[in-house]
């Protein structure tokens, strides 16, 4: 199917711009930290089911150790790491800046496919990434920016701190990920082992730290925000990096992760809709910049 890749890849977007709005209310809650201990739970049961009826086992023993590795990898440096800082900074900052922040995953993920992938992009391509993320930019950054005036100057520098590891753990993720899906590796299979490795290394270190108790507890006394993580882990971890490893297995991981970086415009709509929120022509104006990066990628 010509462009799988980047389809996938807008998929992944649209995935992750229902997915922070449920953890945003759900870490408010309960905490950052509980919320991607539980939703790595959540999303290994829906994964594992998948994986049993696409498949048919709920697991995947035969992939080679070298694959197991550098899987396992992205998933403790993109799922553990980055989506600790991700999901802390989305509590502290809220959605529109902490997603402006993340918008510079995909420069990263591009460097780092260079050095470790030999990926090389060429200039019509960096040119839909540059308009991309400025379209992106102009759009986040259109609001007076109350939340820092809410905040003591550390408490927003930390949370910019998070943003920032959030999104260096995206791109690292991804291109560990591309190095463990050589060959023809069902992307399901490869889902399943990031995750699996995830969430035992999350809850090992949970278990370490005597946390464990106060997690299930958290669960139990919010059920309004066990009920947000059920929503953001089907649509985020679920079916969100099912689409981003699809995205990285068919296309440029630089490119990918680019078209994985429409969030806070696709969330334009969802503003409105959900959050009564006013587009002004300013918006609308960032978002058709944004769309023509997209298309300058698909006509490369």
């Amino acid at each position: 199917m010509p462009y799988l890749g980047e389809f996938a890849a807008l998929a992944t977007s649209i995935c992750f711009s229902v997915g922070p709005t449920f953890f945003t209310i759900a870490g408010r809650a309960v905490g950052s930290v509980v919320v991607n201990r539980m939703r790595l739970v959540f999303a290994v049961i829906l994964i594992a089911l998948a994986h049993a009826i696409f498949v048919g086992s709920p697991f995947t023993l035969n992939a080679a150790p070298d694959r197991w590795f550098w899987l396992g990898l992205s998933g403790i440096i993109g799922l553990v790491i980055g989506d600790a800082g991700l999901f802390q900074a989305l509590v502290l900052l809220g959605p529109r800046l902490t997603l402006l922040i993340f918008a510079i995953s995909p420069v990263l993920s591009a460097l780092l496919a260079g050095l470790f992938l030999g990926e090389r992009l060429g200039g019509i391509q960096w040119l839909g990434i540059g308009i991309t993320l400025a379209g992106v930019a102009w759009v986040v950054f259109e609001k007076e920016n109350t939340v820092k005036q809410a905040m003591t100057a550390r408490a927003y520098l930390v949370g910019i701190g998070f943003a920032l590891l959030g999104a260096l753990g995206q791109a690292g993720g991804l291109v560990t990920a591309k190095l463990g899906f050589y060959g023809a590796f069902p992307t399901l299979s490869g889902q399943l082992i990031r995750m699996f490795v995830s969430v035992i290394v999350l809850w090992l270190l949970t278990l370490m730290q005597g946390r464990a108790r106060h997690t299930l507890e958290a669960m139990r006394s919010h059920p309004q925000a066990l009920r947000a993580i059920l929503v953001a882990s089907f649509v985020g971890p679920f079916l969100g990096i099912y689409f981003s490893l699809v995205a990285i297995q068919h296309a440029p991981v630089g490119i990918a992760s680019t078209l994985m970086s429409l969030q806070p415009v696709i969330m334009l709509p969802m503003g409105a809709l959900i959050f009564k929120e006013h587009i002004s022509p300013r918006a609308v104006v960032g978002t058709f910049v944004a769309l023509a990066g997209v298309a300058v990628l698909f006509l490369v």
